[in-house]
Parts: C-alpha cells; structure tokens; sequence
C-alpha cells in the first residue's frame, strides 16, 4: 500500500501545499508492471475488492496519444451495451488526484456517448470503467502522453477567472434525432497547483464537484467531479428525447456557490 499512501500525500499536497507536489509519485518512465500495479491500487481505493473485468464490449475511450495541450485534453467515453450501464468512472491515474470523475445515468439519459476535456499531468494510463445496475464493472484504458497539465496556470488573475462563475450555456445537436447536447460551464476549476501569474502565490482548489442535468422531473446524469476537470468544463452527452420539459442544471461548487438554469429543449427531428 505504500504507492497507494504516496498517491493520498500526493493529492493532499497539491491542494494544501502545491509547491511540493511535484515531488509526489510519478511513473512516467514505468514499466507496464509499474502502471498495472498502480492502477490495482487506485482501483481498490476507488471500487474496494469489488472485481473489474476487462470490458473493451462494454465501454471505449477515446483520447489523443500525445495531447496538443495537457490542459484541455478531449476525452470521448463510449458505452457499448447503454441499457445495462448505469455509471461511468474516469481515473487518470498519474494525476495527483487520479478519480477524475463518476458520471451516474439517470432514467432520462443516454450513456452511448460523454465527452470531457480533462487534465493530464503526466504520460498515464486513463481508465475508464462501466457500471452495470448489478454492481458488475468493466474497464478499459488508453494511454496519454502528457505533462502538468494540473499545475497550467489560467491566463488571467484568479479575481478575474471567477467572474460569471457558474454561467451556463447549451448547445444542442442540429437535425437530432436521438438527442444529444453540449454544457459548458464558466468556472475554473482552480486545482489548488496553480501559481497566480500576478502573487506568484498558489491559488486555493476550488473545482466544481457536482453537475445535475434534469429533464422534465426526470434525471439525465449527475457528476461528480475533481481538479482533474478542465477550467470552463465542457459536458457533451446524449439523452432521451421522447421526454418534455425543459433541461435544468444545477451546479456547486467546493466553496458551497450553487447555480441553476434552464434550458428549452428543442422539438425532435422526425
């Protein structure tokens, strides 16, 4: 367990003390023995002793081999049997705070497609694992090169960066016939590993933590999210569009600022 208490030391550094934290454990020249046993030891932080099976015919990633800015890496979660999936979770395992994000389906929602940009600090393994409603899990993984992408700082001062934080909009799909949208979010998901360009200070982690999209009264998935979340997160997902209603997002935050909007869903293509 002692990778497994290094990566904890890690995560807490880079939020209290951030300057330290790029002393924390790295694997970027590992071995595959070196990645596959420390991604035995997140997974049983994350998931316990619950077995995870490979699951290439249940969920894909797409992610770019070398990322163009280790910032805003895309990252296309693909599910492959959505009727028996209820929840993704997304694990970039060289990151200080590997669980990136778990991404519950509701009885709205459709898991076949959800598309993130997330941080990548270091060349790793990303995992992403498929939750059935029987308890059953199935990962797969690509492998990203990339490097501090936590620790980026943001180009403007932090006073500046929180301005309309919270402001949302919605793209949905042109000539959809199956439903499917675009969230973004004005936040930016400060890590706590940033430097201030101006104090040369670190700046606190605020991050969101909680995105909830709702249509009609019924849910179309809930997020739980981490500083491995890009600044302005950017949400593509795909939804049931026989409901009617409109799209409400609620969104908080780790400093306890909640927000809410809401969305006219346009009329289904026949």
């Amino acid at each position: 367990m002692k990778l497994l208490r290094n990566l904890a030391i890690t995560a807490l550094f880079a939020l209290a003390y951030p300057g330290v934290a790029s002393a924390g454990v790295s694997v970027i020249d590992g071995t595959e023995p070196e990645r596959q046993a420390r991604w035995e030891e997140i997974s049983e932080y994350v998931f316990g002793d619950r077995p995870i099976e490979a699951g290439d015919d249940h969920i894909a990633i797409e992610a770019p081999r070398r990322a163009q800015d280790p910032a805003l890496v895309p990252i296309t979660l693909k599910v492959l049997k959505k009727d028996e999936v209820r929840a993704v979770h997304l694990v970039i395992d060289d990151n200080p705070s590997p669980y990136a994000a778990k991404i519950t389906i509701g009885p709205a929602g459709d898991p076949s497609e959800i598309r993130l940009r997330v941080r990548v600090n270091d060349y790793t393994n990303i995992h992403a694992v498929a939750e059935t409603a029987d308890g059953k899990l199935y990962q797969t993984r690509a492998f990203v090169k990339a490097s501090g992408g936590c620790s980026a700082p943001i180009s403007v001062a932090d006073a500046e960066a929180l301005e309309g934080a919270g402001q949302m909009k919605m793209k949905f799909g042109e000539g959809d016939k199956t439903g499917s949208a675009t969230l973004m979010i004005r936040h930016p998901n400060f890590s706590g590993m940033q430097m201030n360009q101006v104090t040369r200070l670190y700046t606190p982690a605020r991050y969101l933590d909680h995105v909830k999209v709702s249509y009609g009264d019924k849910t179309v998935f809930e997020l739980k999210g981490d500083i491995s979340l890009s600044s302005d997160p950017v949400i593509g997902f795909a939804y049931d569009p026989s409901e009617t209603g409109e799209f409400i997002v609620q969104a908080t935050d780790t400093k306890g600022a909640s927000w809410k909007e809401s969305f006219v869903v346009p009329a289904r293509t026949n």
